[in-house]
């Protein structure tokens, strides 16, 4: 439909990686910076002129309920939808495909806090008549670095930044760094059916059938991007000693989303 925008955020599993702060909370209630993510990712979709959005809920589902409550304009326009405690993110898509009300719609994570253009991203992909579009992104290397130039040893980083991998054995393969968002076409996800329903993991049996029998497409995204996959990538945001720059960048994020 013309007059909407749609966005699916994946916020249902479990963060099997956070330990003890993962079995109180889904991730997506994380605090960074005294706000939660899914709190960053409304405002950020709406902003982009996003006007329907689903959170297929799984784990901890009611904590997020609660907090619809406590945001209540926030949530205005959010459809909340049981998709299974347990299950898989192929399912939970396949639970709540049938209420896509826009023609395309944003497919993304509900783990990571982002500020680019996605309005521009959005247009692209519709005006290209693609059937799925990938969005790549910078991210931070956790793990020290040696860094060499025809040999030679040059220096040594810790938290580097990289957009892309270069991949053993495949000289003239270029492996982008994947935001767990894209953009994809309504209709081609319901040709699909059921094809992803079952599957262990949903990205690596659904993307690979978008790349093979439909039209593909990436692109880099220009601003701000984190992840929140472990404690570590916590600590980064929230402590301005661990990775300054990073810091800050969402510090101006929050306010501006504040106003």
């Amino acid at each position: 439909m013309k007059n909407f925008r749609s966005a699916i955020v994946l916020c249902g599993g479990k963060g099997t990686r956070l330990g003890a702060l993962g079995k109180k909370i889904p991730k997506a209630m994380i605090k960074i910076q005294g706000k939660e993510i899914i709190w960053y990712i409304i405002k950020i979709l709406k902003r982009n002129r996003f006007n329907q959005i689903i959170l297929p809920l799984g784990y901890k589902g009611n904590m997020i309920r609660k907090l619809a409550k406590k945001y209540k304009s926030l949530f205005n326009k959010v459809d909340l939808m049981n998709t299974g405690e347990n299950s898989n993110i192929g399912k939970r898509i396949s639970l709540v495909r049938d209420k896509i009300k826009s023609d395309n719609f944003l497919l993304l994570n509900g783990d990571a806090i982002f500020n680019f253009d996605i309005d521009k991203i959005f247009k692209k992909h519709q005006q290209r008549k693609k059937d799925i579009t990938f969005i790549a992104a910078e991210n931070t290397y956790p793990y020290g670095t040696i860094g060499t130039r025809k040999g030679k040893v040059i220096d040594f980083n810790r938290n580097l930044n990289y957009e892309a991998l270069k991949v053993r054995n495949k000289n003239s393969y270029t492996a982008f760094n994947y935001t767990g968002m894209s953009v994809i076409k309504t209709e081609t996800l319901k040709k699909l059916k059921n094809k992803y329903k079952k599957a262990s993991n949903f990205e690596t049996t659904l993307f690979p059938l978008f790349i093979n029998a439909f039209n593909a497409e990436f692109v880099k995204l220009t601003g701000f991007w984190h992840s929140v996959d472990n404690m570590k990538d916590i600590n980064i945001i929230n402590d301005k000693k661990i990775l300054k720059k990073k810091y800050i960048s969402l510090k101006k994020i929050k306010q501006k989303l504040l106003k």
